[in-house]
């Protein structure tokens, strides 16, 4: 058994048997966590061209949840998504695109926040977009360290500003990005960890896997920009992306889930480069107000 440090809800290993292929088995204490996750996983094998691993069997034994899924091969795009050449990082950032375009098109909700698995199907429980914005902002900002803090006021004055009127829920999966897929021979062979998923506006969404795909491993994003939003218009309309969107996204991509400032580029930069790429793309948002 190989342990995997993937996902920060569950534990997860891959299990090599002699006679058979592997899998990957997940386990959790947070039982409707990994059962709504399950759901999800096999709704988008149904409605979309989007690879997530096959469930193969998903419950409860002892209190612990569980869910093994079929093991995928491929390389992580994390290291390759730096080193190929310059096309294939645009093709990349155009699926990329394409498959968010999807998504959304797929997965519409009758509320935002974070989603469940209910007797009717996937639930939410925030009717007000205005507040479950605000909320997702206020924290995402509320998290920042302290380096970041004569930035925090202009901030939350953005994100206190919903730019959005009431749109319509669609699927926001807020890990979207190049670190967690796999991919062989210059393809996506799958797209993990889909643990905690979100309802929201389509733009916030959009926003923040933008900067995870384009901002993130280059100097100039400008060519993964164009492929990234090209890919999603190929699909559904763009929706409109207002700085309080952008400003929420990297907010919530500046800081992991333990309070560390996350390291973009591969190899991943050191913490005071970490700082300043987050810095520069929260000013650049804040000027163009």
């Amino acid at each position: 058994m190989e342990a995997i440090t993937r996902g920060n809800r569950k534990e997860t290993a891959i299990v090599r048997f002699p006679t058979r292929g592997p899998v990957v088995v997940q386990v959790a204490r947070e039982a409707a966590w990994l059962r709504t996750e399950a759901a999800l996983l096999r709704a988008i094998r149904e409605r979309t061209f989007v690879p997530v691993p096959p469930v193969l069997a998903a419950g409860t034994h002892e209190g612990v949840a569980y869910m093994l899924t079929a093991y995928v091969a491929g390389s992580d795009l994390h290291a390759a998504f730096s080193t190929v050449d310059s096309a294939t990082r645009r093709d990349l950032a155009g699926w990329f695109g394409r498959a968010l375009a999807r998504l959304h098109d797929a997965f519409a909700f009758d509320a935002y926040g974070r989603l469940e698995l209910g007797e009717s199907g996937f639930t939410a429980s925030q009717s007000d977009w205005d507040a479950w914005f605000e909320e997702y902002g206020m924290r995402a900002i509320d998290r920042l360290p302290a380096v970041f803090d004569d930035l925090a006021d202009d901030l939350r004055g953005l994100v206190a500003e919903p730019p959005d009127s009431e749109p319509t829920p669609r699927l926001f999966p807020w890990d979207f990005r190049p670190g967690n897929a796999l991919v062989a021979d210059g393809s996506v062979t799958a797209v993990l960890d889909w643990e905690a998923p979100l309802a929201a506006a389509p733009a916030l969404s959009v926003a923040k896997a933008e900067y995870l795909v384009a901002d993130w491993y280059v100097d100039d994003p400008t060519p993964l920009r164009a492929a990234f939003r090209a890919g999603y218009e190929s699909v559904r309309a763009m929706p409109a992306v207002d700085p309080a969107h952008r400003a929420a996204a990297i907010a919530a991509s500046a800081v992991d889930s333990a309070g560390r400032v996350t390291n973009p580029r591969y190899p991943p930069v050191d913490r005071e480069a970490a700082v300043a790429f987050h810095r520069d793309a929260l000013e650049s948002v804040l000027a163009s107000v």
